[in-house]
């Protein structure tokens, strides 16, 4: 008889090279696969779409448009993840990050000079997002409750109360019938750059990286996210408050999410309207694992991601095939990210036994 058994490891095993290889390959395999079965050449397919992200300057500015609210979602569920906390709610943080600067820009342009929209709208995303993962840090942090299950539920109450108020009450009455506000005020758009839809967000994301680094690796609050991160039970025997550091983490995690709704009102729709919520919190997972939740490689794996969204676009343009192929693409790295961290922890052994 043949018996499994599951064994931890010693050490970790993999590298962060090996385990992005061994997330970035068999997501390879399965498009060239899925590729084949629609007729495609893999290969062609493949070209296609990396010269309709990196083929030349306006494909690659469209893909840090793509990349900057990724950026954001990276980042918070990074975060997160160094204390063993999971926010899986990052997309509907990011929408009440988006209500909450769109709200700012709306209704408070005549409290507001104009030079300094632009901070209290990114403020205003922040808290949007702080607040939406509040509740769940609470919950977490004095209840023990599942923060999976309540960031991922709190997803779809965002995204509803997003939709009634743009049907409703904020709905644009010289919209035509258009979901979605009024257009803001110049005074809060965000400024685009190299004649592109680069905007000030994509900066923004990067100085957020940058600073999350530093404060992970030189402050004593970013040592104790590591301590509690790796042992709850030193963390007690430190004297560390977990209680406050679970909430901490998860609020400012969640004011992350909720500057990629900002960036994405402020700075491409200059509105509020249907396409806010498009998967980008959920995007922010692959990401922040195949960075190896390093903050500074965030927007390194945001871009390729990006290009990956763009370029799969090109191939519904040249070879008639459906974008959402890129869907496909994201999902094997995910599992593979899955697989390849338990392999890098984990060993299986294989026994042997009379009957």
């Amino acid at each position: 008889m043949v018996v499994f058994k599951v064994e931890k490891k010693a050490d970790s095993g993999f590298s962060l090279i090996q385990i992005l290889l061994l997330a970035v390959i068999p997501a390879i395999l399965v498009g060239a696969v899925i590729f084949m079965a629609v007729g495609a050449n893999p290969l062609r397919a493949y070209y296609i779409m990396f010269m309709g992200g990196f083929g030349d300057w306006f494909h690659f500015s469209e893909v840090l448009v793509k990349a900057t609210p990724l950026i954001f979602t990276g980042l918070a569920v990074a975060l997160a993840a160094r204390m063993l906390l999971w926010n899986i709610g990052c997309e509907g943080q990011l929408v009440f990050g988006g209500i909450f600067a769109s709200g700012t820009a709306l209704f408070f342009q005549s409290y507001i000079p104009d030079p300094l929209m632009i901070p209290f709208v990114l403020l205003s995303g922040f808290a949007g997002g702080a607040v939406w993962a509040l509740l769940p840090a609470i919950l977490k942090a004095r209840w023990e409750v599942n923060e999976i299950i309540t960031t991922l539920m709190f997803n779809y109450i965002a995204v509803i109360l997003m939709e009634h108020l743009y049907f409703g009450p904020w709905r644009d009455p010289m919209g035509r019938g258009f979901p979605g506000t009024a257009m803001f005020n110049e005074s809060a758009w965000f400024p685009r750059f190299f004649q592109t839809r680069v905007h000030l967000g994509l900066f923004v994301a990067i100085a957020a990286c940058m600073l999350l680094f530093v404060i992970l690796k030189k402050t004593k609050w970013g040592y104790r996210i590591t301590v509690t991160g790796n042992s709850l039970g030193a963390a007690r025997y430190s004297g560390i408050n977990i209680t406050c550091q679970r909430i901490a983490v998860l609020i400012i995690s969640g004011g992350l999410a909720g500057l990629a709704g900002t960036s994405e009102v402020c700075g491409i729709h200059l509105r509020l309207q249907q396409g806010l919520a498009v998967g980008y919190g959920y995007d922010g997972i692959i990401i922040a694992f195949l960075a190896g939740l390093n903050p500074l490689a965030v927007p390194f794996v945001a871009i390729i991601l990006g290009g990956l969204i763009v370029g799969g676009d090109q191939l519904q343009t040249t070879l008639h095939l459906p974008s959402s192929i890129s869907l496909v693409l994201e999902g094997t790295i995910l599992l593979a990210i899955l697989a390849s961290n338990f392999f890098s922890l984990y060993r299986i052994r294989i026994l042997r036994r009379s009957a």
